[in-house]
């Protein structure tokens, strides 16, 4: 694909968030499964090569993975793990569990649509689903310290310093 192509595909969809910003505003969403015996979170992503490329809502053709997926899938993998490690640490004992990220984003601003628009994510919300006859004060201390060993939690939350450069090659 060129960038007339890419332009070309995109414009319509450009012109339908400029007269109405509401069709712009999508909310992603990942599901994992931490059911297994060993310490390791199951993420549903529909797909065993992961290929992404533009969500349907920039042009894409759905049958690539959006990075904006991928990213929730990582919390969602990351904060199963550290869930099912920390339930396991402090004796919690999970017949199942569920873990779930949502995400809202504007693609007007990725568009450039609207320069008022963010890029990115403008809120994500992580969800746990437990099956457990552990006392509330024990599910409290899990919930506490899943959030805070989870490293891609932490690292979406604390906004580490960036940097970006590129080479010729």
């Amino acid at each position: 694909m060129d960038a007339a192509a890419l332009r070309s595909l995109q414009a319509p969809i450009k012109e339908r968030y400029k007269s109405d910003p509401n069709a712009a505003l999508i909310t992603l969403k990942a599901k994992g499964s931490i059911d297994n015996e060993g310490i390791a979170c199951k993420v549903e992503t529909g797909r065993a090569l992961a290929v992404a490329g533009l969500h349907p809502a920039t042009g894409g053709s759905g049958l690539e993975l959006c990075s904006g997926d991928m990213l929730l899938e990582a919390l969602v993998a990351c904060a199963g793990v550290t869930l099912k490690s920390v339930a396991t640490a402090i004796e919690v004992p999970l017949r199942q569990g569920l873990v779930f990220a949502e995400g809202d984003l504007d693609f007007r601003g990725t568009l450039g649509v609207d320069k008022e628009a963010p890029v990115g994510f403008a809120e994500i919300r992580l969800r746990f689903e437990v099956a457990t006859d552990a006392p509330q004060d024990k599910l409290d201390l899990l919930l506490k310290l899943t959030e805070r060993y989870c490293v891609v939690y932490q690292t979406i939350k604390n906004g580490p310093k960036v940097s970006v450069t590129m080479k010729r090659i």
